[in-house]
């Protein structure tokens, strides 16, 4: 009854017997002076909590005071991959079928997930598909091994172009006066436009070489429209001549990358495939009957 701001007053007879209380007769209600006495608690009273308002409570020890995130936090990190999977997924399918702007797909939200894991797929099924294509190409011709060089040389190239080129394009957007432009939502747009590579690097592996080209050439395609496409309204808000010299480097870097995913994973020749060490050298031919050393007797 306290929180009503009433204290209950019961009398009690002299008997001390409470079975026949008539609670009409015997309860009386008085005002209470507990709305006087709260805040003095609240003020710093006992129990008042130090920093915690009218709880009481000290403040837990994980909670932060202020809303900064500093780059040596986990917190300053978890803001970029603060999505879900259906969000992850509706991206996916928004890179693959671009009916609308990629950026207001992101409502504001870019995230590092989906793009650190599409070019982490992109390079493992590289480096299988590489090697898969280079089998085919030494089968019943030399011992085949693993060529990891293929794994470093995937990952060099995915990761490289898929967050180092974002940040160029970034820092000459800024230079150029471009006041909409977003690192992060650089590196959403180049991270999601890699998903395009995952079903091309699951079947380049074909040893019939206009195939590999065809599937290489579809993949730049819709790819590089994903890209200019979104890039474009960005790019614009700098003068009209150094727009169109940032959209022929956008489009010149992709079809590199298109071309060195082809040549370097998809083709026989592949540079990065080198002659194999553990592959067995040709037998020397036994020497001539007249070259033996001859035995001396004793």
């Amino acid at each position: 009854m306290s929180g009503s701001g009433y204290d209950a007053v019961v009398d009690i007879d002299d008997e001390g017997d409470l079975g026949h209380t008539d609670l009409q007769d015997d309860l009386e209600f008085h005002n209470s002076n507990f709305s006087e006495t709260a805040p003095a608690l609240r003020k710093g009273g006992v129990g008042s909590g130090a920093g915690n308002g009218s709880s009481g409570l000290p403040l837990p020890a994980t909670a932060s005071t202020s809303g900064k995130r500093f780059l040596w936090t986990l917190s300053f990190y978890a803001q970029f991959f603060d999505v879900d999977t259906s969000s992850v997924l509706a991206r996916c399918w928004a890179a693959l079928y671009p009916r609308a702007n990629f950026l207001d797909v992101l409502e504001g939200n870019p995230d590092l997930y989906g793009p650190f894991w599409i070019a982490t797929t992109v390079v493992m099924i590289l480096f299988l598909g590489g090697t898969i294509s280079e089998y085919v190409a030494t089968v019943d011709k030399t011992t085949f091994a693993y060529d990891f060089k293929l794994l470093s040389g995937a990952t060099g190239l995915i990761y490289g172009y898929t967050f180092v080129i974002p940040v160029a394009l970034y820092l000459a957007l800024r230079y150029f006066g471009s006041e909409s432009a977003n690192l992060l939502e650089c590196w959403a747009l180049y991270g999601y436009a890699n998903l395009i590579w995952i079903p091309v690097a699951l079947i380049s592996w074909s040893p019939v070489a206009i195939l590999n080209w065809v599937f290489v050439a579809v993949g730049f395609g819709l790819s590089v429209f994903f890209l200019l496409r979104n890039l474009y309204p960005v790019l614009s808000a700098t003068d009209r001549q150094t727009s169109k010299v940032l959209l022929v480097l956008v489009l010149a870097l992709h079809f590199g990358l298109s071309i060195a995913i082809k040549v370097l994973f998809f083709a026989h020749g592949s540079p990065l495939h080198h002659d194999n060490p553990t592959t067995s050298p040709p037998a020397a031919d036994p020497p001539a009957a007249g070259d033996q050393p001859q035995m001396m007797m004793f």
